[in-house]
């Protein structure tokens, strides 16, 4: 599977480097995902058994395996949450971005 990375876009230099549609080859990006979303997705460590569920199903290849859990980039996650509903050990967590700054703020 093809994993997202960084890549520098300095344009096009010949006809022949313009994508047909409105698409390029899976995971080019020329910026992280991390800043448009309001949430993130966290694996409790605790709860994971392993099973790559989620890493088969996630559709951007952002689960990564390690030792005994998986983990997720969240600089190219999209926060679909493909993950969280695939997962029977209930492992994968949505926790809402700034949400300890606006509990200290009483916002």
């Amino acid at each position: 599977m093809k994993r997202p990375e960084l890549r520098q876009f300095n344009g096009f230099e010949k006809i022949e480097d313009y994508p047909l549609g409105t698409y390029y080859e899976a995971g080019f990006l020329t910026v992280t995902n991390d800043s448009y979303r309001s949430f993130d997705y966290f694996v409790d460590k605790d709860k994971c058994k392993n099973c790559l569920e989620c890493y088969l199903y996630c559709p951007d290849g952002t689960i990564e395996k390690q030792d005994r859990y998986v983990s997720i980039n969240q600089d190219f996650c999209k926060g679909c949450g493909i993950c969280q509903k695939i997962c029977n050990f209930d492992a994968i967590e949505r926790k809402i971005k700034w949400e300890d700054f606006y509990r200290e703020m009483k916002l």
